[in-house]
């Protein structure tokens, strides 16, 4: 049985449909990639999960068990980092993660005895005196990472968490999520294929709210379309490729280059389960180009992205779900408590240190 599990599930903002019939399933110990444009209901797919929105069809559950018919339970599993990462910017970073530790309803134990295991794991312990609106970017991810696993959830949810970093950040908060990951089931969801290829086993894609992608980064991207070939020929660009492009293995033909001594190269891309390059030696042969290069090139995660959603991607419309900046909160100064592993709302712009 798998640990995580979406059936058909549903959810719109009035007439749009931000989530459409989403199904996938994530077992025990697999660190998932999940990918989409913006506005593809990632983020509402992911405030689905840790309830803070509800489905208006399908059904979410956890070790077989629905979270409508066990929400506080199954939220006490999960740990969450929200693409805007929301602190109380005026506490230490250690005030913080034990204010956390109280809303998830750890007794003053507990929190003691996993304070010291989640500051060494994220790597906090040279800001943990200080206060949150001291702290760079950087540190303060490590912040709400650390407050999402304090409570060793079975299921870490991050959206987004190497947004805004710089590159040195992002590689430390790449290798942070490996680590975590070794114990405990992960949804990530990023732009940066690199992330994925570096810290996942596995790719679910979204797209206009449906899945239109599940399975390993390598399997996807041999099982979707045809094979990529690099040609150099000894001919004039645009009758080649217009020659190359009529071939029926190939579905399209890209000049990557300006010609360079009567040469013109070009990106080839097969038709599926196709590889074209026969045929292109063919052509060759026949009008008389010299042929200088020839060889299946390696297909990439982008490509395999830009495939699946590109064509039917318009402008992004941007969902009550999918607001980045969107925080819970209550009127009157209230804080409220988070899903598991969420936090609070908040306030003021953001600053580094």
């Amino acid at each position: 049985m798998s640990l995580l599990s979406l059936t058909d599930v549903v959810k719109t903002f009035g007439e749009t449909v931000a989530v459409d019939s989403a199904t996938f399933s994530i077992d025990r110990g697999e660190v998932v990639g999940f990918l989409g444009p913006n506005g593809a209901g990632k983020t509402t797919t992911m405030r689905l999960l840790t309830q803070y929105l509800e489905p208006d069809g399908g059904t979410i559950s956890i070790d077989g068990l629905s979270i409508e018919d066990h929400p506080i339970e199954l939220r006490r599993r999960i740990g969450y980092l929200p693409e805007t990462n929301p602190l109380y910017r005026d506490m230490l970073a250690g005030e913080y993660i034990t204010f956390m530790g109280r809303l998830r309803g750890m007794s003053p134990g507990e929190i003691r005895a996993r304070t010291d295991d989640v500051v060494a794991q994220t790597g906090i312990e040279a800001v943990y005196y200080r206060p949150i609106n001291q702290l760079s970017k950087g540190y303060r991810q490590r912040v709400g990472l650390a407050q999402a696993i304090l409570s060793q959830p079975e299921i870490l949810i991050l959206d987004e968490p190497t947004e805004g970093l710089d590159p040195n950040q992002r590689v430390e908060i790449r290798s942070l999520i490996r680590d975590v990951g070794t114990d405990r089931t992960v949804l990530l969801s990023t732009h940066v294929m690199q992330e994925v290829r570096k810290t996942c086993s596995r790719v679910v894609i979204i797209n206009e709210g449906r899945i239109v992608a599940d399975g390993s980064v390598d399997a996807l991207v041999a099982g979707h379309g045809g094979a990529r070939v690099m040609v150099e020929l000894e001919a004039p660009r645009t009758a080649a490729g217009e020659a190359m492009a009529y071939l029926p293995s190939v579905a399209r033909a890209d000049a990557v280059e300006a010609d360079a001594d009567g040469r013109a190269r070009f990106a080839v891309e097969g038709a599926p389960g196709q590889d074209p390059r026969p045929d292109i030696s063919r052509l060759a042969a026949a009008r008389g180009w010299p042929l200088w290069e020839l060889h299946l090139a390696q297909a990439s995660l982008e490509d395999l992205f830009h495939r699946l959603t590109a064509e039917s991607a318009g402008p992004a419309t941007e969902t009550p779900g999918e607001a980045g900046t969107e925080t819970p909160g209550k009127a009157g100064g209230e804080t409220p408590a988070a899903p598991s592993g969420g936090a609070p709302g908040e306030a003021g712009a953001e600053v580094d240190g």
